[in-house]
């Protein structure tokens, strides 16, 4: 199995990640866990994997100078023009993870690598590198598919026959990640090097709701209840995602 990049699907990829609630819910409880712990001075950020940018954009708007690190050309273009769009600056390298050390210079005060793990054929040959990328006292924010999630997703929908042979991983061609994440095991490979200080899920309920729950419920509420429960002790660990605030150790 290898690293998988979205070159034939980035418009595909836009629309479903985005273009809805799901998207909403990510951005909003991703920038809302940032918020809480960022100095309120200029900081060096690191985007590996950046996609469309989306949450390198909003951090460029707060005044800190990001570098967009991104192996496929067509998200990396999407979001120069996302840039270019508001008015933003920002250094755009097109490379992957193995790549980018030798591609910037010096350590960073943040480091984002969000829904990146998920897609590589060994997540945790790339933790070394982000830990050399960040600065002694900054943060790697770090966000990956929630194995726990799909478990339980698949539960309720009584896909015994695939927890049994425990094939969680998407079709190649899909868009559902190739490597879901167990976060204890992702735990014990951070623990010599990280610290993680800040805990939250990612779509704790939405994606158990049923459909036409979804669809009669205002996406501010959704988003606010998101926010409110991405940290509660039962809830969290549902989350699709995980988002885990580090510091190095």
């Amino acid at each position: 199995m290898s690293d998988r990049h979205f070159d034939e699907l980035a418009t595909r990829f836009a629309e479903k990640i985005y273009g809805g609630a799901k998207g909403a819910i990510r951005l909003a409880v991703l920038q809302a866990d940032l918020a809480e712990i960022l100095p309120p001075r200029p900081l060096r950020v690191l985007d590996i994997g950046a996609g469309l940018g989306h949450m390198s954009l909003w951090l460029a708007q707060q005044g800190h100078a990001v570098t967009l690190a991104e192996p496929a050309e067509p998200m990396l273009q999407g979001a120069r023009q996302q840039f270019a769009d508001a008015g933003q600056q920002a250094t755009f390298i097109q490379a992957p993870w193995q790549e980018v050390e030798a591609r910037v210079d010096g350590r960073f005060d943040l480091v984002i690598c969000h829904a990146v793990l998920e897609w590589l054929a060994e997540p945790q040959a790339i933790l070394p590198v982000l830990h050399r990328l960040t600065a002694a006292d900054g943060w790697l924010s770090l966000a990956f598919y929630n194995r726990d999630a799909l478990i339980y997703r698949n539960l309720l929908k009584g896909h015994f026959k695939k927890l049994r042979s425990q094939t969680y991983a998407g079709e190649r061609q899909s868009l559902t990640p190739q490597q879901p994440l167990d976060p204890r095991e992702l735990a014990a490979q951070l623990a010599p090097h990280w610290q993680v200080e800040f805990s939250s899920g990612v779509r704790v309920f939405h994606d158990y709701m049923p459909a036409d729950f979804q669809a009669r419920t205002e996406p501010a509420d959704l988003i606010e209840m998101e926010l409110a429960y991405r940290r509660h002790p039962t809830f969290a660990g549902l989350g699709r995602y995980l988002h885990w605030l580090c510091r190095p150790r």
